[in-house]
């Protein structure tokens, strides 16, 4: 199966009346409901003009409607390109201008329209998508028309595009096959048992892997329900968990439900399996999880350029600390430097293998052929060890990555703006481990010392500076400031020496 909403087609319910979504405010919208909608939009793109491998960018909140858009690209064979709803002015510009989409569609507040970003570029049409489903985008629906839709799509074509930062600071588009996302799908809904009787709660943004891909995917294989809320708050959460039989999220929601005083196993009577990925979950949270409910998370691995890579099992000891054995036809290796593989319980670069790693990144073929070895095997970046039994630990990040509430955070982009501000000779951004967000982030900064006499820097107003230019959960959480930062011999910034500094700083 190439097109991957027709694989989705094919096992929708026989009754296609069946209840698809539920949302916060109680609208039900069915199989059908999803089907004719998805059509109509893609009816409406092709009527536009698009055409397969086209680029819609959509930067918008959380809706059945923006979720029936990113469907009809599928169907199409248009790309499509969500792009997270807290990016500034700044980023929003550079994606734009890389993507070079054939249409935008947006919220009404998002800064594609308070900036008029697309005054320069070449007509490019823009319409609107607000979270409660309406706009222009729905406006021009045309109720009566509905085009065959016949786009001849491949397992190699790209389905979606998904910016992950770098370490130099400017955004890479990963490139996501129908082929990718159809392999991992089918994949996920097997290995965690999803059927026509789930009820998903889903509380996770559409803009990012976790949400878009792995959530709905296994929801849409296996025909079930979703309750669709815009975003987590944990008396939602508590409201709709005894709806539920399974919830997934990041380690956040987690802690956040421990902490909540109608959080109980009253509450999760119809639960059957709770996931977590998207940044590291504290063996200490899995184990106090575990001890108020008897329920043990699945924890799991993956990443924007691979989707899914490994999942503690369903049926089978899950081991905290752990995100488990590389699911089925992926090969995971720990390697050294110059790609030599490991023995078990070797530490070492995590690599990896299958039909779920993606493509490569959008017009950027050096780094595409550096991110992959000889051999076929893609580099992630992590660092970690297999032990004897294939179960995979994750100990860092060689290249510096945050993950903090899920999100991916990397350094260079961070302080190449602080390091512009005036007043800061230079900076280091590092993550530490955080109670609510599995790491926060924090900056180290020098000052510039002809400008300075001393150390104190006004904390807040750094940190609205930082604001206007990055996504929120870019924006360090903390600052500080030190007479130098602690440098090797070849000048390069040590940071484990800060994370030892402030490993602590969050403690509870």
């Amino acid at each position: 199966m190439s097109n991957l909403y027709e694989l989705f087609e094919k096992r929708f319910p026989a009754e296609l009346t069946s209840d698809f979504i539920k949302t916060k405010d109680g609208k039900v919208y069915s199989y059908q409901d999803l089907n004719d909608r998805t059509t109509q939009i893609a009816s409406f793109l092709l009527s536009r003009k698009l055409k397969k491998g086209d680029r819609i960018v959509f930067q918008v909140n959380k809706s059945p409607e923006a979720l029936f858009l990113y469907l009809a690209c599928l169907k199409l064979g248009v790309i499509s390109v969500p792009l997270n709803t807290t990016y500034t002015a700044s980023e929003l510009s550079y994606f734009l201008d890389d993507i070079e989409p054939a249409l935008v569609v947006c919220d009404t507040a998002s800064p594609i329209i308070k900036e008029n970003l697309l005054s320069n570029s070449n007509n490019i049409p823009l319409l609107t998508l607000d979270a409660f489903g309406n706009g222009s985008l729905i406006e021009s629906l045309n109720d009566d028309e509905y085009h065959q839709v016949n786009s001849n799509i491949n397992d190699d074509d790209i389905a979606c595009i998904l910016y992950t930062s770098g370490t130099t600071g400017k955004p890479k588009g990963a490139m996501i096959t129908h082929g990718n996302l159809s392999s991992n799908a089918l994949t996920l809904q097997q290995s965690w048992g999803f059927n026509k009787d789930d009820i998903l709660l889903h509380a996770l943004p559409i803009f990012h892997v976790h949400g878009l891909f792995v959530a709905l995917n296994c929801a849409l294989l296996s025909g079930a329900k979703m309750i669709f809320l815009p975003e987590f708050k944990a008396d939602n959460i508590i409201k709709y968990l005894p709806e539920a039989t399974v919830l997934m999220g990041v380690p956040t929601f987690y802690t956040r439900l421990l902490s909540h005083p109608e959080f109980n196993k009253e509450s999760i009577k119809n639960i059957r399996l709770f996931i977590s990925g998207s940044a590291p979950l504290l063996k200490e949270v899995s184990d106090e999880f575990y001890t108020k409910t008897g329920y043990r998370i699945l924890e799991r691995y993956g990443m924007t350029e691979t989707v899914m890579i490994a999942s503690n099992p369903l049926n089978e000891e899950r081991i905290p600390g752990t995100v488990g054995l590389a699911l089925p036809n992926i090969t995971v290796r720990i390697t050294t430097e110059d790609d030599k593989t490991l023995e078990a319980g070797s530490t070492g670069n995590i690599q990896v293998a299958g039909p779920n790693v993606f493509k490569g990144y959008w017009r950027n073929p050096e780094k595409s052929q550096e991110e992959f070895t000889d051999d076929g095997f893609f580099k992630t970046g992590d660092v970690g060890f297999l032990d004897a039994n294939g179960y995979l630990t994750i100990v860092g990040r060689s290249k510096d990555l945050i993950i903090s509430g899920g999100y991916n955070v990397y350094p260079k982009e961070i302080e190449n703006i602080m390091n512009s501000l005036d007043g800061i000779d230079e900076s280091a951004v590092i993550g530490v481990p955080h109670p609510d967000f599995g790491e926060g982030v924090i900056a180290v900064v020098v000052k510039e010392k002809e400008k300075e006499k001393n150390n104190k820097i006004d904390e807040l107003k750094l940190i609205g500076l930082l604001k206007q230019e990055l996504a929120t959960y870019k924006v360090p959480k903390r600052i500080f400031a030190i007479n130098e930062l602690p440098l090797n011999v070849m000048g390069k910034v040590q940071k484990n020496t800060l994370r030892e500094t402030y490993n602590n700083l969050f403690d509870t």
